[in-house]
């Protein structure tokens, strides 16, 4: 029995032994996958394949681990614009690359920006004589922009092309919080600062309209002239005019009409689409494609720039500007200011400010300022460039900027200030729950969420919110080199289209970023020589790099980035993008949060770098939230 019971010891021993070594094998194992840096990859003499599974975007989010592994999905892909930019300008002068293919089917979208400058790039694709060819089973509004583009735009016979154009409804939830007696106070300084009028209105005031109306006009303005550029026998008018006649001209078929519209030239099912395009690239017989194609990111990575030359310094602030060390993604003002700071002995000439953003954080967006202020007192020339929006905070970190330059689609401006403060006594009282103390002075124990504020705490909380108005003023009144009073005529949280922008004063030239970048190198006295940018980022963190990773093999293994694949589908995803902004407005009036430069009517890019599975969680938290049973 003893001898027994050492070999049945023996045998546990083993057996531990054997599970810590494939433990340890399989974190080694893991932490080769994170660490590891992805391969070249082989390039193939034929097509450039561009599967744009997600959103393109001004800069690539961090994926947030936690989010992952709640998600029962993989996040929808994220493709930086001056990625597919760059690709495009190679491929058109590269011999390797014979047709360049836009596989569109799970298309996000993007910001009107930068399908523009991607537009532009896949024109010089075709004038240097490559035929371009899109496929998608279904094309939405931004789809249906960048198909246009292409030599031939391919649809699935169950698919279509639809524009809804910009614009539609927002949720508006004073009747939701007088419902459950909450009590939203809020606090703005702006006249068209509607950021808060979805708690304190059941619709839209007159000043948001006339606000909102401007701003629409001017991007649906700029998509039709888009459109008609590159592809002149379109006629959106059939559609977007009377849809219902449109539709019943095409007995229903929306692929049909479609194509009568001229907005796409040829049906047929993804299996003809890459016949077609083996005709041109060649035939692929061992490959996961009929045809020969170098992926994007292989593509990129074969190329890797090689700036020569005097460096411009580049810092992005994409996404909204919060406080901490949040992003990319989104701003996190101590992040970039940090990252502004450990570059500032750099040897830069000059440095573009990069901003893509709608705002945010008052705090955050002041700590960014001052981090580009300190290279403007280094006599190092500030130019900006503005993205598809630079609105509210946005505007205020392009203060500093000595040339401000926008485009005719950007978003600027949404001078304003608001904070909202949520409390419960009403919601408390209704179940029996009241309150009473002793205080000292009108301040103790205040802000109250349970009891309440004092008057002395509302007319403190509105002193602070005007006192931050009238800094943003200032500095945008000193940038602009006029008086407060004359910029306040065109603050009072309204937003402006970028010509319009121009035309006020808030910014200088319309140009993109390689305009911007030109004016810098001129600034920092670079002359007719050579200059680089060179892009401020930190390192990509493992968790990231290897969810990209995988994100970026061809699209049957992919699993995140849900697309349109006909017309019933697309109003599903229009439903999930209306959900996921209802939530945003009611987190963001419940989260802790300070003075707000925040554009409402900027619009949101589809989608999101965040895993899928957990938004219901989210979004049951926060009427919880709003019930006061947290």
């Amino acid at each position: 029995m003893t001898f027994a019971r050492k070999i049945w010891k023996l045998l546990v021993g083993v057996k531990d032994a054997l599970a810590l070594i494939f433990l340890l094998l399989f974190f080694a194992l893991l932490y080769a996958a994170l660490t590891a840096r992805p391969s070249a990859g082989k390039i193939e003499n034929g097509a450039l394949l561009l599967e744009l599974d997600g959103n393109i975007v001004e800069e690539k989010s961090n994926i947030d681990p936690l989010k992952l592994l709640m998600s029962t999905e993989a996040p929808a892909g994220e493709y930086q614009a001056r990625d597919i930019e760059r690709a495009l300008a190679l491929a058109a002068t590269d011999s390797r690359i014979k047709v360049v293919v836009l596989d569109l089917s799970r298309f996000l979208g993007g910001g009107m920006v930068h399908i523009e400058e991607i537009g532009k790039s896949l024109d010089a694709v075709r004038k240097a004589g490559k035929p371009v060819l899109a496929f998608a089973n279904a094309y939405a509004d931004d789809g249906v922009q960048l198909a246009a583009h292409a030599s031939e735009v391919w649809v699935d016979p169950m698919g279509g092309a639809f524009v809804a154009g910009p614009g539609g409804n927002h949720l508006y939830f004073k009747g939701l919080i007088d419902r459950f007696k909450v009590n939203a106070h809020v606090y703005r300084a702006g006249t068209y600062k509607s950021f808060v009028e979805p708690y304190i209105r059941s619709d839209m005031s007159p000043a948001a309209r006339e606000a909102y109306q401007d701003i629409y006009g001017a991007l649906w303005s700029g998509y039709k002239a888009d459109i008609a550029r590159a592809r002149p026998q379109a006629r959106l008018d059939q559609m977007t005019g009377d849809p219902i006649a449109w539709a019943k001209a095409s007995g229903g078929d929306f692929a049909q009409g479609a194509k009568a519209s001229g907005l796409v030239d040829r049906i047929g099912d993804r299996t003809e689409f890459e016949n077609r395009v083996a005709e041109i690239a060649g035939k692929d017989e061992n490959g996961d494609l009929p045809y020969k194609a170098t992926r994007l990111q292989p593509w990129l990575a074969a190329n890797p720039e090689k700036g020569e030359g005097a460096k411009i310094g580049v810092v992005t602030i994409a996404g909204e500007i919060v406080d901490g060390d949040a992003g990319p993604g989104q701003a996190g003002g101590d992040r970039i200011a940090d990252l502004l700071d450990d570059n500032i002995d750099e040897g830069f000439k000059a440095l573009v400010v990069r901003v893509d953003s709608p705002g945010g954080s008052a705090m955050a967006a002041e700590r960014i300022r001052r981090a580009i202020e300190r290279y403007k007192a280094r006599k190092i020339p500030i130019v900006v460039s503005m993205g598809n929006m630079a609105a509210s905070g946005g505007y205020w970190v392009a203060t500093p900027g000595q040339q401000i330059f926008a485009q005719p689609e950007t978003i600027t401006g949404s001078i304003g200030v608001f904070a909202v403060v949520t409390s419960f006594e009403k919601t408390l009282a209704d179940y029996g729950v009241t309150s009473d103390g002793v205080t000292t002075t009108p301040l103790s124990g205040q802000p109250d969420v349970f009891a309440g504020f004092t008057p002395e705490v509302e007319g403190m909380l509105q002193a602070s919110i005007e006192s931050t108005y009238r800094k943003f003023v200032g500095l945008s009144a000193a940038a602009r080199k006029t008086t407060p009073e004359k910029l306040d005529a065109i603050a009072q949280g309204r937003v402006w289209p970028g010509e319009e922008a121009r035309r006020i004063g808030l910014v200088d030239r319309i140009g993109n970023l390689d305009a911007a970048l030109a004016e810098a190198a001129r600034l920092g006295g670079v002359g007719n020589g050579k200059f680089q940018a060179v892009y401020l980022k930190g390192e990509e963190d493992s968790i990231t790099r290897f969810v990209n990773g995988l994100t970026s093999k061809p699209q049957q293994a992919r699993l995140g980035g849900m697309g349109a694949y006909d017309f019933a589908s697309l109003v599903s995803l229009r439903r999930d993008q209306q959900a996921d902004r209802a939530m945003q407005q009611l987190t963001a009036m419940l989260s802790t949060r300070g003075a707000q430069a925040y554009c409402l009517e900027c619009p949101v890019v589809t989608g999101s770098a965040q895993p899928r599975g957990a938004k219901a969680i989210s979004l049951l938290e926060t009427f919880s939230r709003l019930a006061g049973r947290d």
